[in-house]
């Protein structure tokens, strides 16, 4: 008998996220299981029961998949399970809490795409702001970013010494360098966007970081991306449709939220699905590496990479 495709869905949270279990159901799983509540202590535990608990030719269709809402530590959950695998009995791993990895992922594929469109240019030595790099999408999206090349500066609109504490974690981690730069005051603030290549918005939903007047004093910004979806937009000038299009009266490019959300969407549904490709060969006299090949262990980094190779398909 052909076996089910089950995912099973991590998270600390108290709930498992609505979205994720639509978007996983519609990549063509037949079954999704979530767990809440799940510490990093009990990762293990339930990675090796779900493993060891089916005939390999069953391993071959499952996948693990870790939401929750905290940055950190999906990526601890994502390690605890890639060392709790060994081959033959191993599976696909995805992490994406909160949708935070593909929409950062999107976010800077997007603005490198249009950087690379519009000035023949890459994030190699850009000087790049994010607003709102504290909460988990701004968070991956100057890891990203910084890993790509970009001189990211993280905004800290209140207190610099949080900021600094969790840039020194990331940048330890990492192994980049991002730098905190104040912008509390109005002054900060067109300090920071009159060195800017390209700002990112990440900020709370429904709160105005940037107007028109401050996009003036900006005087080298190219790309300004917003994921913010909730009136007023997080930029002024920029529309939720928005997907490299001239701020009225400026020489700026502007990403809204829908089409950064589009190319999230579709880096999530892609990377869901290929957690539905076979892993694992059943086929003992084969090495491990090669048993092994096939399994994806994703986070932000390979999502980003995927969202940029969707960009330079043929629409």
């Amino acid at each position: 008998m052909e076996k089910v495709s089950i995912l099973h869905l991590f998270t600390a949270a108290k709930n498992a996220s609505p979205f994720d279990i639509n978007m996983a159901y519609d990549a063509g799983f037949d079954k999704i299981t979530s767990y809440t509540n799940v510490t990093l202590a009990e990762v293990v535990g339930l990675t090796q029961d779900a493993i060891f608990s089916r005939a390999l030719s069953g391993v071959k269709c499952e996948a693990i998949f870790i939401g929750g809402r905290d940055v950190n530590l999906a990526m601890q959950m994502l390690a605890a399970t890639k060392n709790a695998m060994f081959a033959p009995f191993a599976c696909s791993v995805m992490a994406d809490p909160s949708g935070a990895f593909t929409t950062a992922a999107a976010m800077i594929a997007k603005v490198e795409y249009h950087l690379k469109s519009q000035f023949g240019e890459d994030l190699s030595g850009k000087t790049l702001c994010i607003f709102g790099a504290t909460g988990p999408v701004g968070n991956c999206a100057a890891i990203i970013a910084a890993q790509q090349g970009a001189m990211v500066q993280l905004v800290a609109h209140r207190s610099i010494t949080d900021v600094e504490a969790k840039a020194a974690a990331w940048n330890a981690e990492y192994g980049v360098n991002m730098r905190v730069v104040d912008g509390a005051s109005e002054a900060a603030k067109l300090h920071v966007l009159a060195q800017a290549d390209i700002v990112v918005c990440a900020a709370a939903a429904g709160i105005q970081v940037i107007s028109q007047e401050h996009l003036a004093c900006a005087k080298k910004l190219k790309i300004v991306a917003d994921v913010n979806a909730v009136a007023p937009m997080g930029v002024q000038g920029v529309s939720m449709n928005d997907d490299g299009v001239l701020i009225a009266g400026s020489k700026i490019y502007g990403i809204g939220a829908m089409a950064i959300g589009q190319l999230k969407y579709q880096t999530q549904h892609q990377l869901l699905k290929q957690l539905l490709a076979p892993v694992l060969s059943t086929e003992s006299h084969q090495p491990e590496s090669q048993q092994l090949q096939a399994v994806k262990y994703v986070e932000f980094s390979a999502a980003f990479k995927f969202a940029s190779e969707l960009l330079k398909r043929p629409s």
